[in-house]
């Protein structure tokens, strides 16, 4: 077997003299397009979009792109879209990645895994394993989510190849009304898998476009989503488990935000390149005020100078000023720049199923009374301790 890249020890490179490298991990979204038609899906444009794929970036700009990501000491790349695999030069791309040593992780939903491409990721191992998505069980659930006939049967050739070819890969899914009744199958499949080495994790609470170039598929998105409530009974399915885990969680990150609209690390030490060639602090965010154009630019200009700038931004909405900024809840509340832009085409601007689904579980824990909110509390601390000590 012929192998692109050998282990070895980088504590002495001249890349971590100075710390941390500029960009340890970087997605990269080498298209839009799909194979699938996902009814939760923000991102997705049908596989033969043609106006997409000329717009997309060249074999050859994809390729200084990652020399540059491998220049500055990144370690690992993940290819995702839409679908990685659509791209007719996606293994040109992944070999070239390999060979200057970087791991590759691949976000797929296996579809387009055939036989020939199965042999190429055995002879070739990513180094990280690939990550499949799995939206149903069945033909009818599964391509009730997809929108297209025999996705299924295509999906599971992909599963049984990557399993016959021994290739590392674990399995992820969408929670959806229609494939709800398939969890349990699922999760037994999962648990058979060799390299799964905890439960599968899920999707439930959907972002909207993140383009905002679709308000139908917006309104069939939030048709899709789970309620507070309904989230919360899935959490907590495994109720001393999820009490543990959020003991330690809660004790870690549960504080105020202040005046800084990232509190997140967003574009601290990675980013994502979408298939135009516009970096981004973060897989979710295109706001335009927040992208830095690469044919213009590098990736270190845009790491040293105007990600840091962005980081900066503080938020200016009242209501989030008012809320947002106070709510010690910040920890469960997944409100950020990116999720706002996508809801209001704000940076700042609360989004409130995202509130209602930080107190539902905030109550559930008792960290605030039935109809109290967070950026109410002011023994905030108090509560984060009294949660650590109770008891299952």
């Amino acid at each position: 077997m012929r192998e692109y890249s050998t282990e070895i020890n980088i504590s002495n490179s001249d890349l971590f003299k100075k710390g941390r490298p500029l960009v340890g991990r970087l997605d990269i979204e080498l298209t839009e397009r799909c194979n699938n038609d996902c009814i939760h899906c923000c991102i997705n444009l049908p596989e033969n979009d043609e106006s997409a794929k000329k717009k997309e970036l060249s074999t050859d700009e994809w390729k200084k792109i990652i020399q540059e990501v491998a220049d500055l000491g990144g370690m690992t790349i993940r290819f995702t879209g839409g679908e990685p695999l659509l791209r007719e030069d996606f293994k040109e791309l992944y070999l070239f990645t390999r060979k200057l040593g970087i791991r590759v992780m691949l976000f797929t939903n296996a579809r387009l895994i055939t036989p020939e491409l199965a042999e190429f990721l055995a002879a070739y191992p990513p180094r990280e394993k690939i990550e499949v998505t799995v939206y149903g069980m069945q033909p009818k659930s599964y391509d009730a989510v997809v929108r297209v006939k025999g996705a299924f049967e295509e999906f599971w050739r992909g599963i049984h190849l990557l399993l016959e070819k021994k290739i590392p890969f674990v399995v992820k899914s969408a929670f959806l009304p229609q494939n709800k009744e398939d969890m349990e199958e699922f999760e037994a499949f999962a648990a058979t898998i060799p390299w799964m080495d905890r439960p599968p994790s899920y999707s439930m609470f959907f972002d909207l476009r993140c383009r905002r170039d679709d308000e139908a598929k917006n309104r069939l998105i939030q048709r899709n989503r789970l309620s507070p409530e309904e989230g919360l009974k899935i959490l907590t399915r495994d109720k001393e488990k999820y009490l543990k885990g959020m003991k330690e969680f809660c004790s870690k990150f549960m504080r105020p935000p202040g005046n800084k609209l990232f509190s997140c690390g967003a574009g601290h030490g990675g980013g994502c390149v979408d298939a135009y060639g516009n970096l981004q602090l973060c897989l979710m965010l295109r706001h335009p005020d927040t992208v830095y154009n690469l044919k213009k630019g590098s990736i270190k200009d845009a790491m040293t100078n105007f990600f840091p700038e962005m980081q900066k931004k503080e938020p200016k909405n009242p209501e989030y000023l008012k809320r947002c900024e106070k709510c010690f809840l910040k920890g469960l509340c997944e409100q950020c720049p990116a999720k706002s832009w996508n809801e209001t085409g704000t940076l700042d601007t609360p989004v409130e199923y995202l509130c209602d689904i930080a107190h539902a579980q905030a109550e559930y824990l008792g960290l605030v009374e039935k109809g109290e909110k967070g950026w109410e509390v002011g023994e905030w601390k108090a509560r984060i301790a009294r949660l650590a000590d109770k008891r299952a």
